[in-house]
């Protein structure tokens, strides 16, 4: 298994690229390039995506996750309870990776926030 600090140092820069990209992208489109910023996730918060899908599939649940994502935001009957499965299942997997990589604390509390865990 590859050292965790260069394999974050990867992710980062992996992540920077995905960012610069997305930001060129929207003020090449015409956007505000203070509201593109504040809108494109940054650089941790990217990275802490990337680690979530890569769990989730590891896990054999990415197709799961996203099909109950997708359920939740149909508005169906089943709405509320596809959301709290899908939030429970992703607190878990952001709690992994903030005890794996102590540094990606913050984005992890970003991307954990809107979580309904109650």
């Amino acid at each position: 298994m590859a050292d965790p600090s260069e394999r974050l140092h990867r992710l980062r820069a992996d992540a920077r690229l995905e960012r610069e990209t997305a930001m060129e992208s929207r003020v090449r489109g015409g956007q505000d390039p203070a509201t593109a910023s504040e809108e494109v996730p940054g650089i941790d918060e990217l990275v802490v995506f990337a680690l979530r899908e890569e769990r989730l599939e590891d896990r054999g649940q990415l197709a799961e996750y996203a099909l109950a994502r997708l359920a939740a935001r149909a508005g169906g009957p089943d709405a509320a309870e596809h959301t709290r499965n899908a939030d429970r299942v992703e607190f878990e997997i952001l709690r992994d990776i903030a005890d794996e990589f102590p540094e990606l604390t913050v984005a992890v509390w970003r991307a954990g926030d809107r979580l309904d865990l109650a």
